[in-house]
């Protein structure tokens, strides 16, 4: 069901990859793009979570912020005991 969510989620953003990106060009100064970096973060972290680092790195995406490689950060794994 979590799986099922999440793809409903980035639809949107799938659709602006496949129709809108391509007509305004490469404009982001990030690795991987924003609307990469906000798929990504939310199949990692979750749809709420995902979405609110999504947001917080469009916002950091403008002239005067960074550029430069910016991965979504990844959650701490449980390593199991053997």
């Amino acid at each position: 069901m979590k799986k099922f969510l999440r793809k409903i989620v980035t639809l949107p953003i799938r659709f602006y990859q496949l129709t809108i990106s391509p007509l305004l060009g490469s404009n982001c100064r990030y690795q991987p793009t924003c609307s990469n970096y906000m798929i990504e973060a939310i199949e990692e972290w979750g749809i709420f979570k995902g979405l609110w680092l999504g947001i917080r790195r469009i916002s950091r995406c403008h002239p005067w912020g960074g550029h430069g490689h910016d991965p979504v950060p990844k959650k701490e794994r449980k390593k199991e005991e053997e």
